[in-house]
């Protein structure tokens, strides 16, 4: 990978934060910014040409949060956001997106996001979709990963489908080789997982058979995260080496 990458990150919730490639991306003395949409005034609008110029990114991730894509009445930036986004990816430049993320990537390029029939919280097997193209991620056949959403992306037109669970069925595609959706939480570290579980009222609105208690989430061993992690910086590495 080469050393001092510019990457960029889209926070929506505050002290979500960059997750586990932050150390990654540090080693190989990448710059690294953020625009902060959480902290900006609901009932003022956002210039376009306030979020970062294109040609000043390598890498763009795009991190989860709890509201909707589609609720740009209450979040008017995600439409800014969204903006954004359809002119970086047809500059053809790397992109990652972690579930909010993702589902923001598909959503800008036309691709719909609704309810999913389960709400998935806590810890889920996904596999990899049989008979992938030889240019798809090399992604393992199965990974445990950790979940946090309610709603999910349909695949974007020219999408490759990647990978897919009981609970859900797309759980992760890839556009051309520089572009990966993630509807699960690979940067998810157990100091971030310990900061989410504290929001009592977004815990409140999960229930079903994909959900797991707080006392199983807040016990999850070290281990658990790191298949996702490494998972994560694999795909930085695929996105910038296209």
């Amino acid at each position: 990978m080469k050393s001092h990458l510019r990457v960029h990150y889209f926070q929506h919730i505050a002290g979500e934060g960059f997750g586990s490639c932050y150390s990654f991306l540090k080693a190989h003395h990448a710059t690294i910014s953020s625009t902060e949409f959480f902290a900006l005034p609901v009932d003022r609008s956002l210039e376009i040409e306030a979020l970062p110029q294109i040609e000043e990114v390598d890498l763009l991730l795009v991190m989860g949060g709890t509201m909707s894509v589609n609720d740009e009445a209450n979040f008017p930036w995600l439409k800014i956001e969204k903006r954004w986004l359809r002119r970086y990816l047809a500059a053809g430049k790397p992109a990652i997106g972690l579930c909010l993320g993702g589902q923001l990537i598909a959503n800008a390029l036309g691709a719909a996001v609704s309810r999913n029939r389960y709400q998935e919280l806590g810890w889920s097997t996904v596999q990899r979709v049989a008979n992938l193209p030889q240019e798809s991620f090399p992604l393992p056949e199965k990974i445990k990963v950790m979940q946090w959403h309610s709603e999910t992306f349909e695949i974007p037109k020219g999408a490759i489908h990647l990978a897919q669970s009981p609970a859900c069925r797309n759980q992760m595609y890839q556009i051309g080789k520089n572009v990966l959706g993630f509807q699960f939480h690979p940067e998810m570290t157990p100091a971030t997982l310990a900061l989410l579980l504290e929001d009592e009222e977004e815990l409140s609105i999960f229930e079903g058979e994909y959900v797991q208690s707080t006392r199983e989430l807040h016990y999850s061993e070290a281990q658990k995260f790191e298949q996702g992690n490494q998972l994560l910086n694999k795909a930085i590495e695929f996105v910038i080496s296209a």
